[in-house]
């Protein structure tokens, strides 16, 4: 038979500490503690039982970049405010598009899509966040259009950026085709070796918020000594992903995020980002 697939960690989508979900012990104390601070790669952000530990009124932040990279995105009180602002714009509106100039043209549904947000810091009982991060982040039902990757965006967690143009047509949260050259090729094939069948489906969106962040950042490190987290939350961006959803009950583990530079951002026809810069 088929040979069963191993889920890597490596994507953000693994199961996690293995260490932790199989150790009652574990769990037990991380229930009972305040504050949680995860300093592997690993961790299990995925994994249901984050979520079993964060309504104990825990709280989880998540650290792994490299220590010049936390001290340039250090949050403020203010970035709280700013994203909580951009969640309410989501809450209350229907639709998002995505253009750009590369030729991306995606029509986003605002439905029912649980608005969050990372800003670098846990202050809130039971809440999980990541240091460095300030972005605005949904789970939409159904996206339809065409997406673009240009040269100059970023495949994460591959930490690599895109060197030739990739078209994806989506329909109805399903990447329907992937054509282009190497890079598309390389995005089909990991798709094909998942044997996951979420793989194809589109999963979280937003745009990133965070000033301090160096896009490239992730051509100045080896991919070992940083998550990404300047791309991912780079103010401007538009920032997609594959594989999992947790309120479709999709359990993936196909989990890529991808980070787009120079698009256009509205909600509800009003500009959140304009050409790749973001709207104060």
């Amino acid at each position: 038979g088929d040979p069963t697939p191993v889920p890597s960690t490596h994507t953000g989508a693994g199961p996690g500490l293995v260490s932790v979900l199989e150790d009652e012990v574990a769990q037990n104390l991380l229930k009972n503690a305040d504050l949680v601070v995860g300093l592997t790669r690993e961790g299990f952000i995925h994994a249901p039982l984050q979520q079993t530990i964060l309504a104990t009124g825990t709280r989880i932040i998540f650290v792994c970049d490299a220590p010049e990279v936390l001290i340039r995105n250090m949050p403020t009180p203010e970035d709280k405010a700013e994203v909580e602002a951009a969640v309410a714009l989501v809450r209350s509106s229907k639709t998002m598009r995505v253009t750009s100039q590369a030729g991306t043209d995606l029509t986003v549904d605002l439905d029912n899509v649980h608005p969050g947000f990372q800003t670098g810091f846990a202050d809130d009982a039971g809440r999980w966040d990541h240091w460095p991060s300030k972005m605005v982040l949904f789970w939409p039902e159904f996206t339809n259009g065409q997406i673009v990757l240009a040269p100059g965006d970023i495949l994460l967690p591959f930490k690599e950026f895109i060197r030739s143009e990739v078209v994806l047509a989506v329909s109805g949260g399903h990447i329907e085709r992937v054509d282009g050259g190497a890079d598309a090729r390389i995005l089909e094939q990991y798709m094909l070796d998942s044997q996951d069948k979420w793989a194809r489906y589109t999963s979280h969106m937003g745009w990133g918020m965070m000033r301090t962040g160096d896009w490239f950042a992730t051509e100045m490190y080896s991919k070992h000594e940083i998550m990404g987290m300047d791309a991912r939350a780079y103010a401007g961006n538009f920032l997609w992903s594959t594989g999992p959803h947790p309120f479709l009950n999709r359990d993936s583990y196909a989990h890529l995020d991808i980070a787009m530079r120079g698009c256009s951002i509205t909600i509800d026809d009003k500009p959140v980002v304009i050409d790749g810069n973001l709207v104060d």
